[in-house]
């Protein structure tokens, strides 16, 4: 927790321009995160859950990723997609319980038969927003907040890993999440945020950060000396001052405190590579891409859960290269295949080890694309679809509303509320919404849920007996 902070140092602050409402915000957060910890529900014995975050970066076309088989809703689609439509021979049929027929891609076999066998289910048109937006015309004559640097990479990317719409943050809603919850862990040593593509911020919390692993296993400490000396690695750090009393204390402080860090690397190291040493279920086996050996080493580090220490865990992985301004058919003709190849392994896995309903795998994005064509490809737009994969999900299912794909023309009436321009779709759920039902899956409880979302009672009560969403349970 933060150092307290005085009235004079805060309405110093306060008179400063550079004071800012997320400041402001991440303070009160860590002012009740000690009562959120406090009461933290302990698991019961085995109750282990982990939340696997795929995030596919660059802003995936996702409405060619699920599509509607209903024979207007498809041509609809069609006339709106032009030379980006997909032929139903491109394309699996999936059957939804209780809703209409939809396809997902040809390349997506894996999780089609996830789906149709109950694992698996899709929630439809989700995007970030400050609050609800009913139609273009709000959009249009400023009549509702916007979420800030919308259709922007780096702002789209940034609020779907912090849920703070309205300004930028470095702390992330699954660190906040975890400042809360990693208590229930019986060992610290490696954290439960582990993540497979480095520093992120989704995982960045006040008080706890990502332990960053390689799909091979943990990073090691190379050239480590167990009789280092203190004053090798500071030595382009001292000042001229280094002769004095407090330059000495200082120095001094740095070296023990990096030395501490050291150990403590060390000895997360040692303890995660044992954890992660047994082999996998016999004839479990993963592909070998970007996607499925970085789901293998999550795997791995599922299984070694006892020797970890760890009833909650969260994990990151990062694909790139899904801004697809051309050739979106043919770069997702090869990428997708690769995310439910990658899935359908993970997914087996889980199975063998009997932690399929405690294991939960969703998909994130930028932003979804126009529907609309720009001659080769699509380009940024706002609300897209996103696969949700185990954990108990209520599956074969699509939730949230899929909306209309028809596209408003460029002058004359309205055809379609939710279309601001080319098939840019207002969200018709909100992010805060699909993490709120994450979060309380993990374990999180509704009193908390301001901590971690501080923006949910735009869109739902915490007093609501119902789930956010109801995808999980």
């Amino acid at each position: 927790m933060n150092p307290p902070i005085s009235r004079r140092h805060f309405l110093g602050q306060g008179s400063c321009a550079a004071i800012s409402s997320v400041s402001i915000l991440n303070t009160l957060i860590n002012l009740r995160l000690s009562q959120g910890i406090a009461n933290a529900a302990v698991p019961g014995s085995g109750e282990y859950r982990a939340l696997v975050c795929l995030f596919l970066s660059g802003g995936n076309d996702s409405f060619n990723m699920l599509v509607p088989r209903e024979a207007t809703a498809y041509a609809q689609y069609t006339a709106s997609r032009a030379d980006l439509a997909l032929p139903p021979a491109n394309l699996i049929p999936i059957n939804p319980i209780a809703q209409p027929g939809y396809y997902v891609h040809g390349g997506m076999p894996e999780v089609a038969s996830l789906f149709e066998n109950g694992h698996a289910s899709f929630v439809a048109n989700v995007g970030t927003l400050i609050e609800p937006v009913a139609n273009r015309t709000q959009v249009a004559q400023n009549l509702k907040r916007l979420p800030l640097g919308l259709y922007s990479h780096s702002d789209q990317i940034e609020q779907w890993q912090t849920s703070i719409p309205h300004a930028r943050s470095g702390i992330g809603w699954s660190g906040r999440m975890a400042d809360i919850l990693r208590q229930t862990n019986s060992s610290q040593v490696v954290p439960m945020q582990i993540s497979l593509d480095g520093s992120n911020v989704w995982q960045t919390g006040n008080n706890s950060a990502e332990y960053s692993i390689t799909p091979t296993g943990a990073i090691a400490l190379s050239g480590y000396n167990s009789s280092w000396q203190q004053y090798q690695d500071l030595q382009n750090a001292m000042s001229a001052a280094v002769d004095s009393q407090l330059a000495q204390q200082y120095n001094n402080l740095l070296a023990q405190t990096f030395n501490q860090k050291k150990k403590q690397a060390l000895d997360a190291y040692q303890v995660f590579a044992a954890a992660t040493a047994p082999p996998l279920p016999a004839g479990i086996t993963f592909p070998n891409t970007y996607i499925g050996n970085r789901l293998a080493m999550i795997a791995r580090t599922i299984q070694g859960r006892n020797a970890l220490g760890a009833v909650r865990q969260t994990f990151f992985v990062q694909r790139g290269g899904w801004d697809h301004h051309d050739e979106v058919l043919n770069n997702q003709a090869t990428m997708l295949p690769e995310v439910s190849a990658a899935i359908g392994a993970f997914h087996a896995a889980m199975v063998a080890m009997g932690l399929q309903d405690q294991v939960c795998l969703y998909t994130a994005s930028d932003f979804g694309r126009t529907l609309t064509s720009n001659g080769r490809g699509s380009d940024h737009a706002w609300g897209g679809n996103q696969l949700v994969v185990g954990g108990g999900v209520q599956g074969k299912r699509i939730f949230g509303q899929y909306p209309s794909l028809v596209t408003n023309p460029e002058s004359g009436p309205e055809v379609n509320p939710l279309d601001t321009g080319r098939g840019r779709f207002i969200p018709t759920t909100s992010c805060d919404e699909f993490f709120a039902e994450l979060a309380l899956w993990l374990g999180v409880s509704k009193s908390q849920l301001p901590l971690i979302l501080p923006n949910i009672g735009e869109f739902y009560s915490i007093t609501n007996p119902a789930p956010p969403i109801g995808m999980l349970v």
